[in-house]
């Protein structure tokens, strides 16, 4: 299932783009030392095996589980023999992270010299497990997980050119399973296939059932369209039992939409919104927690932003709930849009510039940190329309109505 060319290559289109660094340098045939970084079943394996193709290169293989220094001398000492021949060796060592930093720095003379060109492949941050000096000697390259499309795709392409289902029907939604609980690991992916098409022929069906994949998988299928209707009822059923202060219920919802493959940054952008729409200034640090969740899907991903987004949602839950900012905002813009926006008083306006002042903005304003308490009595709201109160706290904002009854007291004004 190794793709032949560099167009057939699935996912890392940010690496693989045309006119791209890297692709550049294996299309040319001239590749430099790297080390491939990213989760398994991302195909650091199969572009190292396309760099050697291109460099029309040995490729050599070790693990570095397995491997001594007894196996990497041996290779260093085929690839001078190589060499000496005109060829030249690509050598992909596998779980370089492994390798203690004796073993790496053994590695650094064959490197400078040019005699291998090192692909090193880990499933660790390589700034903290390599060695600097061969970082210093490498290019890093980031590989990410692959979308539920790319594996989907890698799928079919395995039904329609490798696999043999001959006399077997595989639905749609058994693909669309399979690609979804893979976790962007094409290779988990592909063996669930295999696996689920040798049961189903077993059992003398002629079709590889949703079951077959479970079984495959070890995981159930949930029953979500991130399209349809689970979309958004899953949603919905989210944002109302967190609105209902239930933690269970509201993790319960989280954890069908993650496993039915749902996008985090979607779920992650409704609870900001619910953060301010529901909470409010009940709690104004939630708002803090919804959107330092957000940047944990977009710095981590999945599926360790797991943690972060269930952590969001106990916040949420638990935390007191207010609407009275969503209606705030809502009865000021539906006066706006019904009686229009009037001018600002003078005083509030901007005197910048010498015609402003000359035409009385900014005339006789009253700053209020030159007022005791920084409180001043000058009217805010434009004229005629000073009896306007759209922020109304509700009991789940004592604090904040205890200080505005203070505050318009002070100035004069209604509560």
């Amino acid at each position: 299932m190794r793709p032949a060319t560099l167009d057939d290559f699935v996912g890392q289109s940010h690496l693989l783009a045309p006119r791209s660094a890297l692709r550049a340098a294996i299309e040319s045939g001239h590749p430099h030392s790297m080390v491939l970084f990213g989760p398994p079943g991302t195909g650091k394996t199969t572009l190292a095996r396309m760099v050697a193709r291109h460099a029309e290169a040995a490729f050599e293989e070790l693990s570095a589980v397995q491997a001594g220094r007894a196996e990497v001398r041996a290779l260093l000492e085929r690839a001078s023999e190589r060499r000496r021949g005109g060829g030249h060796t690509v050598f992909f060592l596998d779980e370089i992270h492994r390798f203690n930093k004796a073993q790496q720095d053994a590695l650094l003379p064959a490197v400078e010299d040019g005699l291998v060109t090192l692909i090193g492949a880990t499933t660790e941050n390589p700034y903290f497990e390599v060695n600097n000096a061969l970082l210093s000697r490498s290019q890093v390259y980031e590989l990410r997980a692959l979308e539920p499309e790319d594996v989907e795709a890698l799928l079919r392409r395995a039904l329609a050119r490798e696999l043999d289902v001959a006399g077997l029907d595989v639905a749609d939604d058994v693909l669309a399973f399979l690609a979804a609980r893979s976790g962007g690991d094409a290779r988990s992916a592909l063996n669930a296939l295999e696996l689920a098409v040798d049961t189903a022929r077993r059992a003398g069906r002629g079709a590889v059932e949703l079951a077959d994949a479970e079984d495959a998988m070890q995981r159930k299928a949930v029953l979500y369209d991130k399209a349809g209707d689970q979309h958004y009822d899953y949603i919905s059923a989210w944002i109302k039992a967190t609105r209902g202060s239930d933690p269970d219920a509201s993790l319960y919802y989280l954890a069908a939409m993650l496993e039915g493959g749902e996008d985090p940054r979607f779920i992650v952008r409704r609870m900001i919104v619910l953060a301010s729409e529901d909470v409010g200034n009940a709690d104004p640090r939630a708002l803090e927690v919804a959107v330092a969740a957000a940047g944990a899907v977009e710095h981590v991903g999945l599926p360790e932003a797991q943690f972060a987004l269930a952590q969001a949602a106990i916040y949420l839950s638990l935390a007191p709930k207010s609407d009275a900012a969503k209606r705030s905002i809502l009865a000021a813009r539906a006066h706006i849009a019904e009686a229009g926006a009037e001018s600002p008083p003078a005083p509030l306006r901007s005197a910048a510039g010498g015609a402003g002042k000359r035409l009385g903005r900014g005339v006789g304003y009253d700053n209020p940190h030159l007022v005791p308490g920084h409180v001043n009595q000058q009217e805010h709201l434009p004229e005629g329309r000073e009896d306007l109160r759209f922020y109304r706290p509700d009991d789940a904002e004592t604090t904040f109505r205890e200080r505005l009854d203070r505050l318009r007291a002070a100035r004069g004004r209604d509560v």
